[in-house]
């Protein structure tokens, strides 16, 4: 079966007390339906899903990740399309969360200087953090309803954002987030001819203690957890005259 996330968050002592106190609320979207988050085995991708859940807002909320079963692989067309047809069979398709990313490999860092450029590894760094979500919005954006607010949210990084780089470096991610944010806002343009009340937006988690960030802020960020409740408090916010916008993680627009 799909890796599909029915995690329920603990309700024992005072964990269980935390957690109530901050079941995320999704009212402005229509009660029911499917959620699905790409890049679920994550730490963000597995706290959206475990909140997703715990919210009790939609029917099912589905996790496609590497370790799923079957397992999805973000740079194959094939696997995006069958996860779409997984997705269409499972109900009314309400939001769609890309929480996908890659900012290091293994022991190769991002870049601090144009004499580290590497043709092999720009091309990676472009295959997962922009033409994988876009063939996921190419697959996914014509399964959202017609009516009623749905939304297409890809996480992106501030970092991908051209006016507010002060400091250079980081150069394939830096470009691949920013590309990704292109493909977002010329999917938002068309997106609303076809659902006018849709969105399909850019957001920046900030700085979350996972592997992704662990060799830059060992020590800092936000828990997995309350990214993903801040993050889906600005989903919920925002409606389809956002679409096509960038914004961060307490809602705050980022420049492009």
């Amino acid at each position: 079966m799909t890796d599909q996330l029915i995690a329920t968050a603990t309700r024992n002592g005072a964990a269980g007390t935390e957690a109530r106190r901050h079941t995320v609320r999704l009212d402005s979207f229509p009660h029911g339906g499917v959620a699905a988050v790409f890049g679920a085995s994550g730490g963000i991708g597995g706290a959206l899903s475990a909140a997703l859940t715990e919210s009790g807002h939609f029917n099912s909320v589905l996790g496609f990740s590497r370790a799923g079963d079957p397992r999805f692989d973000l740079t194959d067309e094939a696997s995006v399309a069958r996860a779409a047809e997984t997705l269409a069979a499972a109900g009314e398709l309400r939001l769609v969360i890309i929480a996908t990313g890659m900012l290091h490999d293994g022991d190769v860092l991002p870049e601090k200087s144009w004499r580290e450029l590497d043709a092999q590894r720009l091309a990676r760094a472009f295959a997962i953090n922009a033409i994988g979500p876009a063939l996921l919005m190419k697959h996914l954006l014509p399964c959202l309803p017609r009516s009623g607010k749905a939304t297409l949210a890809a996480l992106s990084a501030r970092v991908g954002s051209i006016g507010d780089n002060r400091l250079g470096g980081w150069y394939g991610y830096r470009a691949s987030k920013a590309a990704l944010n292109q493909l977002v806002h010329c999917a938002s343009i068309e997106l609303a001819r076809r659902a006018p009340e849709a969105v399909c937006i850019a957001l920046h988690p900030g700085t979350v203690a996972t592997r992704l960030s662990a060799p830059f802020a060992p020590a800092a960020g936000l828990a997995p957890a309350e990214a993903a409740r801040h993050l889906l408090g600005v989903i919920d916010r925002l409606a389809a005259k956002d679409s096509g916008s960038f914004h961060d993680w307490r809602g705050m627009p980022v420049p492009w």
